[in-house]
């Protein structure tokens, strides 16, 4: 009889290990890495709605990572009011599992791990596709991914000033003094799109609407920027990839036709954004395959709806790190 033992980690034990911003950025980047020389599988996510999607919904994210040798499922809860009842607008849980046997591994509370491995997207998304002199920040949104998007950029870019806005006063204040205590630096917080994102170097839309709206503007972009959309509600105008040299997302399969959500769908759907005018998948470029960033005078797109594969990626790096540590906890699963 041989015992199947699976190890947890509950949020206090994440919030134990202190991962650094280079430590998530370098989990994050080498499974990028990896899926740009076609060492991943990342089904397309899918979704649960109980009933309505401007409520909230369930996505569940699915993915293989070979150089890992894990595969994993995780299930995350998108709910956008919440905060009346003192809860995180998105909470999750991640499942690993040994691919060769379906054998659990592990479970963990992977609530931190989507706001960080979403934060890393956007940083290593700017890192390679944004001009390297880039000193002034557009943020857009104040949602839990939006903190680890701020953090992990001005750690690549040290921004000489940094604007956000977001919906709600009491939210978007202290997203600003949040930040402006952990980064060491004054963040400005405005009270309307345009001073957020006019003239910004890099724009990233966070934004949590309840249906599609041209909120952020065309005309607003500077040349050379980089905009990052990436609300489950486009917020952005049709008029948005014209002005743009390159469009890159993270996965195409998550992004193509018939799929519901997404900053880009009105044009995806639209055919202003095909498989043939797209440039390339974060992870070709991370790998070398295709070139980022050519000159400082490209608009670039980065659109991201989120890899299951960073999460796995992530979740792995902290069991790895737990273990050193000495935490988490030992669960029974079975006996056969």
């Amino acid at each position: 009889m041989q015992s199947i033992d699976i190890t947890y980690l509950n949020g206090p034990d994440i919030a134990a290990l202190g991962l650094t911003d280079q430590e998530i950025l370098a989990a994050v980047e080498k499974v990028l890495d990896a899926q740009g020389r076609r060492k991943t599988v990342v089904e397309p996510r899918v979704h649960l709605v109980p009933e309505s999607s401007d409520k909230g919904h369930f996505n569940v994210l699915r993915g293989y990572v070979e150089p890992l040798g894990v595969a994993g499922v995780k299930v995350v809860s998108d709910f956008v009011d919440n905060y009346k009842q003192g809860l995180p607008s998105e909470m999750a849980i991640l499942n690993l599992f040994d691919p060769e046997t379906g054998k659990p591994l592990a479970i963990v509370d992977a609530t931190s791990i989507t706001d960080m491995r979403t934060g890393a997207m956007t940083a290593l998304g700017a890192k390679h596709l944004a001009r390297k002199n880039s000193k002034v920040l557009g943020h857009i949104g104040a949602r839990g991914t939006s903190y680890w998007n701020v953090r992990l950029l001005d750690s690549l870019f040290d921004f000489d000033e940094i604007r956000v806005h977001s919906r709600r006063p009491e939210s978007r204040n202290a997203f600003g003094e949040r930040l402006s205590r952990d980064l060491g630096k004054p963040v400005k917080v405005v009270e309307d799109w345009e001073s957020c994102v006019r003239d910004a170097d890099i724009v990233v839309e966070a934004s949590r609407l309840p249906e599609p709206a041209p909120m952020l503007k065309t005309e607003w972009i500077k040349p050379g920027a980089l905009v990052m959309p990436y609300g489950t509600m486009s917020a952005v105008e049709l008029s948005l990839t014209d002005i743009m040299s390159k469009v890159v997302v993270d996965d195409w399969s998550q992004c193509r036709k018939g799929l519901p959500f997404g900053a880009l769908r009105a044009h995806v759907d639209s055919d202003r954004v095909t498989e043939e005018n797209l440039h390339a998948e974060l992870g070709q470029i991370v790998a070398g395959l295709k070139p980022g960033r050519e000159n400082d005078e490209e608009n670039i797109l980065f659109w991201h709806r989120g890899l299951s594969i960073t999460d796995i990626a992530l979740g792995q790096a902290m069991l790895d790190k737990a273990r050193g540590m000495g935490l988490g906890q030992t669960l029974n699963f079975a006996r056969y």
